[in-house]
């Protein structure tokens, strides 16, 4: 069993996002620990871009602090190779494609599986141009995370048939961002890819607080948490992971309490 299939064996998974090298890799290694240690099944790192167009402007800001603090993709690798001696849950790089051309997609993929990267999420990379990367992650191992929106319809159960890993769900049109309310039929959506599919469907996009993760869980296999959780580390700087550690454990209590 792979790392990602056990992150959701028997359970509703929580999955925390962070923003690699925000406010600085030192930060996000011990962000890793403490994530973990508060009960995140998976946790998903962001690759510090100038151009994240699927991202808020929360996102946004992190990606600036991290690149303007010197992060760089090889410096951050470094950083997940170090936390993966002690990190035991899958961690998925969300990047797009300019960073894994710049780097090199072979290049890319034999340093994901040196840090023990599980799968990768491409949110300018169409499920129509996923052959763009599938031999090279195929032949490295890494799994394609597939995301499906609101906007997806009859594309859900063609993009699901093909999905490795567990499936992004997008709660909510537009870029990244916490919202008040999620009025999109999640259930509806994960019903039409659970008639083709056993792979997990996780719900991310403007989940916030413990009743929106519950909620959401209630209805698929797990929540994934982003902007919330970058707005408490740009609060807070390099003092941000007790906080982060606590509010990660409050929202995987409410996961949990998902039926």
């Amino acid at each position: 069993m792979s790392r990602i299939e056990n992150a959701f064996k028997d359970k509703k998974a929580f999955i925390p996002f962070v923003t690699g090298g925000d406010p600085e890799l030192s930060v996000t290694e011990q962000l890793l620990y403490a994530m973990e240690e508060a009960g995140a099944d998976l946790i998903e790192v962001g690759i510090p871009f100038s151009d994240p167009i699927a991202e808020g402007p929360v996102i946004q800001a992190a990606n600036e602090r991290a690149l303007k603090a010197g992060c760089t993709t090889d410096k951050l690798f470094d950083t997940i190779k170090k936390a993966r001696q002690k990190v035991s849950v899958p961690i998925v790089f969300l990047t797009y494609l300019n960073p894994i051309f710049t780097y090199g997609k072979a290049r890319f993929m034999e340093r994901c599986v040196e840090c023990g990267i599980d799968g990768i999420i491409v949110p300018d990379m169409p499920f129509e141009e996923k052959d763009e990367l599938a031999d090279v992650c195929e032949k490295y191992g890494i799994q394609i995370i597939s995301l499906i929106a609101p906007t997806s319809k009859e594309r859900i159960t063609t993009i699901a048939k093909a999905a490795q890993g567990y499936i992004y769900c997008v709660s909510s049109l537009g870029v990244t961002g916490v919202r008040n309310e999620i009025k999109t039929d999640i259930a509806s959506m994960v019903k039409m890819v659970r008639e083709v599919t056993n792979v997990p469907c996780a719900v991310g996009f403007g989940i916030a607080v413990p009743e929106q993760a519950k909620k959401m869980a209630s209805v698929s296999d797990g929540a994934i948490v982003g902007s919330a959780i970058v707005k408490i580390v740009a609060q807070y700087g390099t003092e941000c992971v007790p906080h982060v550690k606590e509010y990660v454990r409050s929202m995987k209590a409410a996961v949990d309490e998902a039926v």
